[in-house]
C-alpha cells in the first residue's frame, strides 16, 4: 500500500488555503465528472482519488493529521491511541512514554484498518479508519445539459408548447411569447443525474429565432416598410395591411411623402411574460413610381407638370 499525497492530486501544495482547495477540487471534478466521461474507467479512478483528497483536505481535522504523520501514516492511529491514553492516565508526564528519540514505533505493530468501502481507498481507511468516513460521501451536482431549438417569428408571437428529443428522451415545453432570439429557458433538475446522492444537473435551451416575416423586429417593436402606389399617395385612400395579429386597415392621407412613417400602438410584438402587453407597429412608407407608361399617361403627367409651374 503506498502513500497517497493528496495534495499532488488536486494540483496544489501544503502552503494551499481552504479557497485554493474549494475551487481546485471543482475544477477537477467537473473535468473527470462520470457525465462528461462516460464508459472511460481511468476518468472514474481519477474523480474517485479527487473526492477522496477533498475528503481528507477540506475537513480540518482530517488535513492536521494527515499533515503531521505524512509518510508515516501507518503509525498514524497507533500514536493517536498511545496520546489519548497518556492524557487519561497522565502517569507519562513531559516524558516519552515510548522511551526513545526518533519514530516510536520502529520494529513495533501498528493497528490496521482494512477498508470496506469501495469509494476509498485502503490508505484512507489505514490512517482515517472507518470512523473516518462521512455517514454521506462527498455530493456532486449532475452535469448541466444544453441544448438548443429553432423557432419561427410566428410561432413565438403566441405562446405554444413544443416538443424535441435529447439524450432519446423527449421533452415538452412552453416557450412563452415574446421570447427573444438567443434567449434560453431553465428547465430545473432535467440534467444529468447527481454523483452520490447530489441533486440532478438542469437543462438549458437556448432559442434560437428565425425571421419568416416581412416584419424587422427591434426588442418588443416591429417596422415594416409598406410600398404605397404613387396616385394613393396623392390622393389619399386606405391600405390593408398584414400584421402577426390579423389585418388591419390603414387610412392613407392625401399627399403623403415618401419616408413618413405611422404608429400603431400595441400591435407589434408581445412582451415576454407580460400577458396582454404589446410593442407598437410603425409603418414606413416608400413611394411607388409607377413604370412603363402609355403614351396617354406621358402626356397626362405632362400636363399635370404644366400646371405645377
Amino acid at each position: 500500500m503506498e502513500y497517497i499525497d493528496y495534495y499532488k492530486i488536486l494540483g496544489l501544495n501544503k502552503e494551499a488555503t481552504d479557497g485554493e482547495i474549494k475551487k481546485a477540487y471543482r475544477k477537477l471534478a467537473r473535468k473527470y465528472h462520470p457525465d462528461l466521461n462516460p464508459n472511460n474507467t481511468e476518468a472514474s479512478k481519477k474523480f474517485q482519488q479527487i473526492n477522496e483528497a477533498n475528503e481528507v483536505l477540506s475537513d480540518p481535522e482530517k488535513r492536521k493529521k494527515y499533515d503531521k504523520y505524512g509518510k508515516d501514516w501507518e503509525h498514524a492511529e497507533q500514536f493517536e491511541q498511545a496520546r489519548k491514553q497518556q492524557q487519561y492516565s497522565g502517569s507519562y508526564g513531559g516524558s516519552d512514554p515510548f522511551g526513545g528519540a526518533g519514530n516510536p514505533f520502529e520494529g513495533g505493530s501498528y493497528y490496521s484498518y482494512g477498508g470496506e468501502g469501495q469509494d476509498f481507498s485502503d490508505f484512507f481507511s489505514s490512517m482515517f479508519g472507518n470512523s473516518g468516513r462521512k455517514s454521506s460521501q462527498s455530493r456532486f451536482r449532475g452535469q448541466d445539459y444544453r441544448a438548443s431549438l429553432t423557432l419561427n417569428l410566428s410561432q413565438v408571437y403566441k405562446t405554444e408548447k413544443q416538443t424535441f428529443s435529447i439524450n432519446g428522451k423527449n421533452i415538452r415545453i412552453t416557450v412563452p411569447a415574446g421570447i427573444e432570439n438567443g434567449q434560453e429557458i431553465k428547465i430545473k433538475g432535467m440534467g444529468g443525474e447527481g454523483v452520490n446522492g447530489g441533486p440532478k444537473g438542469d437543462l438549458y435551451i437556448t432559442i434560437n429565432v428565425v425571421n419568416d416575416t416581412e416584419f424587422e423586429r427591434k426588442g418588443n417593436d416591429l417596422y415594416l416598410d409598406l410600398p404605397l402606389e404613387l396616385y394613393k399617395a396623392v390622393l389619399g385612400g386606405e391600405e390593408t395591411i398584414n400584421t402577426l395579429g390579423g389585418k388591419v386597415k390603414l387610412k392613407i392621407a392625401p399627399e403623403t411623402q415618401s419616408g413618413t412613417k405611422v404608429r400603431l400602438k400595441g400591435k407589434g410584438f408581445p412582451v415576454y411574460k407580460q400577458d396582454d402587453k404589446f410593442g407598437d407597429l410603425y409603418i414606413n412608407f416608400v413611394i411607388k413610381v409607377p413604370q412603363n407608361l402609355s403614351q396617354e399617361e406621358k402626356h397626362l403627367f405632362e400636363e399635370l407638370a404644366k400646371l405645377r409651374k
